[in-house]
């Protein structure tokens, strides 16, 4: 059993900067891949950024590469999310989770842990 909790969303400029850390309790960290996902108001949730067991290997959505990075510090139980270049577009609520296997996958379907989210809103 892992339970992940979400922090540091809130509100932003466009253009400017957030980072989202996810801490998580289990002592099996490690063992998953993890994976960040977002829904905004009326649309359905959609992959953002994944990371793998190491963080030797990173994914993004098209929308998000460029901008955002995750990475992981399995020392410390937590993942994060460094979104850079923030769009009025980015507004949603983020959720992490962590994935079924150490390799990460872009489908929420494959994710059997996932935190409460946090509100991120980007004003234009």
């Amino acid at each position: 059993q892992v339970q992940l909790v979400e922090s540091g969303g809130g509100l932003v400029q466009a253009g400017g900067s957030l980072r989202l850390s996810c801490a998580a309790s289990g002592r099996t960290f490690s063992s998953y891949a993890m994976g960040w996902f977002r829904q905004a108001p009326g649309k359905e949730r959609e992959f953002v950024a994944a990371i793998n067991w190491s963080g030797g290997s990173t994914y993004y959505s098209d929308s998000v590469k460029g901008r955002f990075t995750i990475s992981r510090d399995n020392a410390k139980n937590t993942v994060y999310l460094q979104m850079n270049s923030l769009k009025a577009e980015d507004t949603a609520v983020y959720y992490c989770a962590a994935g079924r296997w150490a390799i990460p996958t872009t489908s929420d379907a494959d994710y059997v842990y996932w935190g409460q989210g946090t509100q991120v809103t980007v004003s234009s």
